[in-house]
């Protein structure tokens, strides 16, 4: 790996270098690194891109790093990814990608991620997507991730895209069965023309299953964000949506939410604020010592922390 790699891995699973434990590092199409062990085997899919990694029962305290790189233009990757969690399992997953793209043409990432939690399952999953280059092509991202939650498991996601990053449509669909449990913390910015559509659509089937689901964005320049959500509660369950954006210069962005409760004891919440920086705040930090850029700066950074 040269030093554009390295930079890569760095921001998007803050690795200083091959990983211990499980992994699999793939780069422009193609997997350069790769070890499974006794706990999580990494296998290659047959009949298309992509590797499923089958974490046994009762793993505990364990990790697996599947980052992305890709550094070539006009490139388009599709990888089919899928995660069978074992029983009473307790894992954190490290994915992301990131595109260094210097020429011309669109580089494009699509990563379809599946997510099979048996019982008493828990997986924390960080993905992180980076954009760099100063070639005219684009840095594009589609990813697809689809939980499957059995009951009593639990799935954490956190997701984050800071910059750089041309398009992306993020879509995520989960089902949950009895007691099971789904938390998501989004951090997007966008800023140029860059745009970001965030797509959720949770179906909470089981008793006492639960989603908890929350985005914070900063759109900057003439950047277009869009969040949609959709929950679905089918028996006594609870499910709470917060989008929270900060808007700038010439930005926009939509909140659409829709809510379906469909059984008595469904409780299902949607909460959306978008504005601008307030300028007390802004005058606060400004008497500190700070120029107008560096206050806006510090409160973004503070407001996606």
């Amino acid at each position: 790996m040269d030093k554009t790699d390295e930079r890569l891995l760095e921001q998007i699973a803050e690795l200083h270098g091959v990983p211990e434990g499980s992994y699999n590092i793939r780069k422009n199409g193609e997997s350069i690194a790769r070890n499974s062990n006794a706990d999580i085997e990494i296998v290659s899919k047959a009949d298309k891109s992509g590797i499923d990694i089958i974490v046994k029962p009762n793993v505990k305290n364990k990790s697996v790093h599947i980052p992305v790189l890709i550094t070539a233009g006009d490139f388009h990757d599709v990888v089919y990814n899928d995660f069978y969690v074992g029983k009473n399992s307790d894992v954190t997953i490290v994915a992301g990608c990131g595109i260094h793209n210097c020429g011309s043409g669109d580089s494009v990432h699509d990563g379809i991620h599946t997510f099979h939690l048996e019982e008493g399952a828990k997986v924390r999953y960080v993905e992180r997507h980076v954009g760099s280059g100063d070639g005219s092509g684009g840095k594009n991202f589609f990813p697809v991730t689809k939980v499957f939650q059995k009951d009593n498991s639990v799935m954490i996601m956190e997701t984050t895209q800071l910059g750089g990053v041309t398009d992306t449509v993020r879509k995520t669909t989960a089902t949950l069965r009895g007691n099971a449990k789904l938390l998501v913390k989004e951090k997007l910015l966008t800023d140029g023309n860059e745009r970001a559509v965030s797509d959720f659509d949770v179906k909470l089937l089981g008793a006492d299953s639960s989603a908890d689901i929350i985005s914070r964005s900063v759109a900057r320049g003439k950047s277009y964000q869009h969040f949609k959500s959709r929950l679905i509660g089918k028996n006594r369950c609870f499910g709470h949506v917060e989008c929270d954006g900060i808007l700038t210069d010439s930005a926009r962005i939509c909140s659409t939410p829709a809510i379906d409760a469909a059984h008595s004891d469904a409780s299902l919440v949607h909460e959306a604020a978008i504005g601008k920086i307030a300028g007390e705040q802004l005058l606060k930090l400004m008497t500190l010592g700070l120029d107008e850029k560096q206050a806006e700066d510090t409160i973004i950074h503070g407001f996606l922390d």
